[in-house]
């Protein structure tokens, strides 16, 4: 039986890569996240013997505190949260159990930008379609929810991204880590590196490789991403709303291929039978 105040893995990981997914918040001490630097996907690092601090701005909010065995820390910084006014729970197991089941985790050594306030700082060319709409959603759903993404022209994605101390992608410049690579896009390489290659999100990449690079035969559904991305691009004259618009539509496509692949649809009729 579940313990009280508790989330199971299983339901945590079916939750994660949607827009319901809770805050998660790692609360293992340094020395545990030293020897073990990878994050369960979405998870963000908080010192737990801070928590009377930093929860105050989670009030009114929904987070799964993580620690390493589900016991030593996430279940009293989940009750000092609760205290708090936080709906707060801990994943039972802790990433301990997450990583024996062989779930994703994100190497944190992969996420070297962050804001004053531990936000990523990601920063690409203006006018996107779709590479530089999907890997902002895979940023935001799988890496860190408040992800800050800086759209500004081509010639400017790299000053803007030592100025700011942000991550440049997808951007033809040999000291890019997060471009293309071969026949790859950058939402291949994110998927890769950051540790997510998982049978849907693999699914997903082709759909986005086939829409980036002028390649349907890769997947049918690939010329539907690529025509709602333009569409999209058409709408919206701001970078920014047209992210927030491209990140219903990943989802959508997210969950196809992670729950829906397989079915298919059969308009149904009452047409008497007999007449054609």
């Amino acid at each position: 039986m579940a313990s009280p105040n508790t989330i199971s893995q299983e339901k945590l990981a079916r939750l994660i890569g949607t827009s319901a997914c809770p805050i998660l918040i790692d609360v293992r001490p340094m020395s545990d996240i030293r020897s073990d630097p990878r994050l369960v996907p979405g998870s963000r690092p908080r010192p737990w013997e801070a928590v009377a601090e930093w929860g105050g701005a989670l009030r009114g909010r929904t987070v799964i505190a993580i620690c390493g065995d589900g016991r030593q820390h996430s279940h009293g910084v989940a009750a000092w949260l609760r205290a708090m006014g936080v709906s707060a729970e801990a994943l039972e197991g802790g990433t301990s159990d997450w990583a024996a089941a062989e779930r994703p985790m994100i190497p944190i050594d992969r996420l070297r930008n962050r804001d004053p306030q531990g936000r990523t700082v990601w920063v690409t060319r203006s006018r996107p379609k779709v590479d530089r709409i999907a890997c902002p959603w895979l940023i935001r759903r799988f890496v860190d929810p408040d992800a800050v993404f800086l759209f500004v022209p081509p010639s400017e994605v790299m000053e803007v991204a030592k100025r700011f101390d942000g991550e440049a992608f997808d951007i033809d410049d040999a000291g890019v880590f997060w471009s293309h690579r071969g026949e790859l896009c950058t939402f291949d390489v994110m998927v890769q590196e950051l540790g997510l290659a998982t049978d849907q999100l693999l699914r997903l990449a082709t759909l986005v490789r086939g829409a980036d690079t002028g390649r349907p035969d890769l997947a049918p559904e690939a010329a539907g991403l690529l025509a709602a991305s333009l569409g999209l691009s058409r709408i919206h004259a701001d970078d920014l709303e047209q992210l927030d618009a491209g990140m219903v539509l990943y989802d959508a496509f997210y969950r196809w291929c992670r729950d829906a692949s397989e079915e298919t649809h059969n308009w149904p009729t009452n047409r008497p039978k007999g007449r054609s």
